[in-house]
């Protein structure tokens, strides 16, 4: 039989003081502190579980202890002075009538000078150390002796300034008492063996002291069960919830006869190579989508180098041929100039013919550009905008907006893509695509974008060169730069990418620009190095890279401003500097600026172990995943692995819910059963999956209607 939950512990009563008032909110500290944990309704008191335990149900005898362990002993005080070496500090000596132990206080009040008197009797709880003066307790906690010990382990919450333990324990405590906790399945629905959701939460804040605490910290315990399952049933409700309130939405029709509209029979025509058959396939997928009154919500995924731009121009030109426009949006302006240039070369003319145009939208336009681009947004003269946030102003307003593309949708927060969605105007929704070159592991895919249809990329164009990758270690940076050497002998352009831009005390990194300098000193004249960071001003920006596109530059010195987007066939080599630094996706992304021509190509991470000659062992899992696989699913099949899903997903769900409790790697089994469920629930028990919903989401399921 497992444990049972045990009732919460007694608590000494925390004194009542006037509520210290945080200034110009009307909230005590206390209350402002348990709003930044999101500690707002009583549920959210249930659902706040202990990161760890502290066992304070036993006293043991102080012989029987080993160093290093914690242990709560009861003693009497032989021994109590302040001393002043070398700094101020009061040390107590104890004694249990099995052995004695030194208690050392480098913070102290007079309360409990008094407290550790000699003569006095206390149960002391902390981790005891051996040592040349004996046995030692740093700090423990104290309290009088004989009081009654508590029947439960005593739970320890994460907590953040201006909040203490006693003080959240006795609010969780609280929460937990009054939190509705009626049953939110169905009859039978819940997973074998999974305890119900009140016996589960009393049991994980307070734990009977004999339960294994390796089913605890593991999870793996029947109580931690039921919560990862309700967890990821409300997860799937929220995203099915989404889905179906999206599909009574409606949305222009795009439907220019399966052969496609004039523009885009043409724009075929015109491209100078064909396309692979995952794009034939991926532009069908996007064509049923776009001829129905639904609004399309797709996600576009592809590796690096898939062809993913050329599949939104088919998409635009569909919405264009019905008479409507387009907006495509990307997080950086070099990645938005990457797509405008490609575009404009492939639409212009064809849209020039209709007295139409491909209008371009950033921050950085000076305003007499921005206001005309406006007016032909407005006039509908612009059939497609191409641009970054600028997109989304308030100023900007399309006539007929019908297909919005988000091209690293990763890399947008909710709200700009809700602001996007919302230029449509009247009572249409426009339809949204979204894109990204990180793809998306299977558990993802299933749980987080469970609202979203999914077409894949799994084809690269033909001529794409496989990409060497080397691990090479930071003594060897000379036969690096003889590597770059040669590569520019023979026609052909290098990256070279720093993780900083100016010198930091804390990380000792090299800077981009004394790489540059030193790049510049050891290839001598004949080559053009030169820089690319984010804190250039864009003019200066666009003019490097059109330098390094045109060859002018062989050898461009970067951050992670080229992370995407840019292409230029002739480059050949890659060096990331201090790769262990930087993220297996990122990484993935930087590589894919490399063997995008005939030429072979190879990526160099040059990493700098540490005095012991290692990395650490989450960079160690990078690096040897990026030299083991050129697959985009596999690195981030291994990113999820290393990172998790909350890193992993970046700004994809900024403000929407992460899991807390269940593991995508681990809880495949508990997944698969909330999303049998889910639609079960919604048809057949609606009431129960909004109580479901709300109980465990709240308000932030609103977010996922993005």
């Amino acid at each position: 039989m497992p444990a049972a939950a045990k009732s919460p512990p007694p608590q000494k009563p925390v004194p009542e003081a006037p509520p210290a008032r945080a200034p110009g909110t009307g909230l005590s500290v206390v209350q402002r502190a348990l709003r930044k944990l999101g500690l707002l309704r009583d549920i959210d008191f249930a659902l706040y579980l202990p990161m760890r335990y502290e066992d304070e149900t036993r006293v043991v005898r102080l012989a029987d202890v080993r160093d290093g362990e914690m242990a709560q002993i009861e003693a009497v005080v032989t021994d109590s002075e302040v001393v002043f070496r070398p700094r101020r500090q009061l040390i107590v000596t104890v004694d249990d009538g099995s052995d004695t132990c030194q208690l050392r206080f480098f913070n102290f009040y007079p309360s409990q000078q008094k407290q550790l008197a000699v003569g006095a009797r206390v149960r002391v709880r902390g981790e005891v150390r051996g040592g040349f003066l004996g046995r030692q307790m740093m700090h423990p906690a104290v309290k009088a002796a004989g009081t009654a010990l508590p029947e439960a382990l005593t739970p320890v919450y994460s907590t953040i300034a201006g909040l203490a333990q006693p003080v959240l324990r006795r609010e969780v405590r609280s929460g937990l008492a009054r939190a509705v906790l009626d049953e939110t399945l169905p009859a039978g629905a819940a997973p074998h063996g999974a305890w119900d959701l009140r016996r589960a939460l009393s049991f994980l804040h307070y734990p009977a002291p004999d339960v294994a605490i390796a089913t605890l910290e593991d999870h793996s315990h029947p109580a931690w069960q039921r919560l990862k399952a309700d967890e990821l049933l409300a997860q799937q409700l929220s995203q099915l919830q989404a889905r179906r309130a999206r599909a009574a939405q409606r949305a222009p029709v795009l439907d220019t006869a399966a052969s496609g509209g004039p523009l885009h029979t043409e724009l075929l025509a015109a491209l100078p190579f064909a396309l692979t058959g995952a794009q034939q396939r991926v532009g069908v997928e996007i064509t049923r989508d776009l001829a129905r009154d639904i609004p399309m919500h797709r996600l576009l995924q592809g590796d690096v180098g898939s062809g993913k731009t050329v599949v939104a121009a088919l998409a635009a030109a569909r919405s264009i041929d019905a008479g409507f426009q387009c907006a495509l949006m990307a997080p950086t302006e070099i990645l938005a100039a990457q797509h405008f240039g490609k575009l404009v070369g492939w639409l212009d003319p064809l849209l020039a013919e209709r007295g139409l145009r491909v209008a371009w939208l950033t921050g950085s336009q000076k305003k007499k550009e921005r206001d005309a681009m406006s007016a032909a947004v407005e006039s509908g003269e612009a059939a497609l905008v191409i641009g970054t946030h600028a997109v989304i102003s308030e100023k900007v307003r399309f006539r007929n907006l019908a297909l919005a593309i988000i091209d690293e949708q990763h890399r947008f927060g909710v709200a700009q893509r809700l602001a996007l969605r919302g230029k449509a105007g009247g009572e249409l929704e426009p339809h949204l695509l979204m894109m990204s070159a990180t793809p998306i592991p299977r558990t993802l895919a299933m749980s987080y974008y469970a609202d979203l249809d999914v077409s894949t990329l799994d084809e690269l164009p033909p001529g794409r060169t496989p990409i060497v990758t080397k691990l090479v270690a930071e003594h060897r940076r000379d036969e690096v730069i003889d590597r770059i050497r040669f590569q520019v002998e023979q026609g052909r352009q290098v990256y070279w990418v720093c993780p900083l831009i100016e010198e930091s005390e804390a990380v000792d990194l090299r800077n981009a620009t004394a790489t540059r300098d030193e790049l510049a000193d050891a290839l001598g004249d004949k080559v053009s190095v030169g820089l690319l960071h984010s804190r250039m001003p864009t003019a200066e920006k666009q003019a490097v890279m059109e330098s390094f596109t045109a060859n002018q530059l062989q050898v461009l010195v970067s951050t992670t401003v080229i992370e995407v987007g840019v292409d230029v066939p002739n480059a050949s080599l890659m060096v990331i500097e201090h790769a262990e630094r930087f993220g297996l996706s990122q990484l993935h992304q930087l590589r894919g600026r490399v063997g995008r021509g005939a030429a072979a190509s190879a990526c160099v991470l040059l990493y700098a172990p540490n005095e012991g000659g290692r990395v650490g062992e989450a960079a160690r899992a990078r690096l040897k995943a990026m030299a083991e696989t050129g697959d985009g699913f596999e690195i981030a099949r291994r990113d999820l692995e290393i990172r998790g899903p909350g890193e992993f997903l970046g700004a994809r769900q900024s403000g929407a819910p992460l899991l807390r409790f269940a593991d995508l790697s681990t809880d495949v089994m508990l997944l698969d059963w909330a999303r049998e469920l889910a639609p079960q629930m919604l048809d057949r028990h609606p009431e129960l999956a909004h109580k479901h919903v709300d109980r465990w989401l709240g308000s932030k399921a609103e977010y996922l209607k993005a």
